[in-house]
């Protein structure tokens, strides 16, 4: 569990998963660390006041296509992980991972794709010159 002093989030994401302990271990790969959990949901956090939530879906409940179409989540990976090892771990858990690859607005992104279908991208600031 984290043990940073709670704080009020001003803003987070929630995330409906089909099995909340697989999903909370693949996002521990990944760096993220468990702050609370309970039967119902799982409490991560990546950084300070960048917080996500991982819900279980309820019993007898099936959600019809694809979970995330269209969305992103994105996380910044200027911390103690560096991308490369952020995207090796979730390719070693089986994970659908593109990049790092450098984009034109500046910074190397990561995005990989979760047990239950949501892209997360880890994103770090560029220092090579794209044209």
């Amino acid at each position: 569990m984290h043990t940073d002093e709670p704080y009020l989030m001003p803003s987070y994401v929630k995330l409906l998963v089909a099995d909340a302990e697989r999903s909370a271990s693949f996002y521990g790969l990944l760096g993220f660390t468990r702050v609370h959990q309970d039967p119902v949901f799982v409490h991560l956090r990546w950084a300070r006041y960048a917080d996500l939530f991982l819900v279980a879906t309820p019993p007898g409940v099936a959600l019809a296509g694809q979970r995330g179409v269209g969305v992103i989540v994105c996380f910044s990976a200027t911390g103690d992980l560096a991308i490369e090892t952020i995207a090796a771990r979730a390719t070693a858990a089986g994970a659908a991972v593109d990049g790092p690859r450098e984009q034109p607005w500046h910074t190397r992104e990561a995005v990989i794709t979760d047990p239950d279908g949501y892209r997360l991208c880890f994103v770090e600031p560029s220092t090579a010159v794209v044209v």
